[in-house]
């Protein structure tokens, strides 16, 4: 199976990061990105008319710094689509340019590139704040899971980049997050607070 190239370094966005202002942590986060790195966009509980407002926005800003961006559970995203852990479609053939899936197994990881995930993420590694009570896998059982899959798998949850150093080793093409993009003094809220701050409220939906 042929392959698209995919970042190693990407971004999860989310609600606590804000967006409606110029100073909100996003626009922070997506500063600190290297370029050539890539942005999933989800920020799930914003009604579809600002959820695709601030989509058009980050599309803009990575073009500007030279990163891609992919949309999870949503169209319009530039560079290519996101399917989220336990979503039905995880296993259906898909082509856009970029495809990138989340999973939380070796057997949900190898799930998603059978059906043409370029790169998976899988969670969580270590511990995180935007999943607090989540049992991290650790590296020991990262790299029993990544073992031998057909293709990129990239850590998430808790990394850093001085952790994605532990963990290439053990077979992780790249890490993800939200909290190693920002500057160390700045505190997000939890993502419940962030969720009641929103315009309009959706149902919960997985990474």
């Amino acid at each position: 199976m042929r392959r698209a190239r995919v970042p190693g370094v990407w971004l999860f966005t989310d609600e606590r990061l804000g967006g409606a202002r110029p100073g909100d942590p996003l626009w922070q986060a997506i500063a600190r990105l290297p370029r050539g790195g890539g942005i999933v966009f989800r920020h799930y509980s914003l009604v579809p008319a600002a959820r695709a407002d601030l989509l058009a926005r980050v599309g803009a800003a990575a073009r500007r710094r030279g990163l891609v961006v992919v949309g999870s559970r949503i169209a319009g995203a530039a560079d290519g689509v996101h399917r989220p852990a336990h979503a039905p479609d995880n296993r259906r053939p898909c082509r856009p340019r970029i495809v990138t899936a989340s999973a939380h197994s070796r057997t949900q990881a190898l799930a998603a590139l059978r059906a043409g995930a370029d790169l998976v993420f899988l969670s969580p590694l270590f511990e995180t704040r935007s999943h607090p009570g989540g049992r991290p896998m650790g590296p020991l059982r990262f790299g029993l899971a990544v073992r031998g899959l057909p293709g990129p798998v990239a850590a998430l949850g808790g990394m850093t980049a001085h952790r994605f150093g532990r963990m290439w080793p053990l077979g992780a093409a790249g890490y993800a997050g939200i909290d190693c993009w920002l500057p160390a003094n700045l505190s997000l809220e939890s993502p419940a607070r962030a969720a009641d701050r929103s315009a309009a409220i959706r149902p919960d939906q997985p990474a």
